[in-house]
């Protein structure tokens, strides 16, 4: 399992009238979050297309817990649990300063070549970052 962590602080423009940040900015940032995950690795969205690639969102699923603010302190937290074959599954959580669950959410993005637009096996480049993160993260113990 590769996990990442991004922090954010809500701006005045990304709230709603009740003072809460607007739905639609934690799409925002969980897109982030998984762009500097992947950034880690090299592989964010600028290399991936610089190799003739794009990472297009096939889905993405949400469940709101609970009301973010305006700067307060968020924490997202980023999962790949196993490694892309097709489609490459990425989980969220967001959490507040006090670590109270915000939102839960996950999306799936599959390669499609950047000309053609046409879907593709997850590229080597792609596999090769990630394949020795995963093994390390279920290597067993020496304890």
């Amino acid at each position: 399992m590769i996990v990442g962590e991004f922090q954010i602080r809500p701006g005045y423009n990304e709230v709603d009238q009740m003072g809460y940040v607007y739905h639609a900015n934690h799409v925002t940032y969980c897109h982030q979050a998984r762009t500097e995950l992947m950034r880690e690795f090299g592989i964010h969205d600028a290399v991936v297309e610089d190799k003739g690639f794009m990472m297009p969102v096939i889905s993405f699923n949400i469940q709101y817990k609970t009301p973010a603010r305006y700067d307060e302190k968020l924490t997202i937290k980023t999962v790949i649990k196993e490694l892309p074959k097709v489609r490459f599954k990425f989980f969220f959580e967001i959490r507040n300063a006090e670590g109270k669950l915000v939102s839960k959410a996950d999306s799936e993005v599959v390669f499609v070549d950047k000309e053609s637009r046409n879907p593709l096996t997850v590229p080597g480049f792609v596999l090769d970052k990630l394949k020795s993160a995963l093994e390390l993260s279920v290597a067993p113990s020496n304890n």
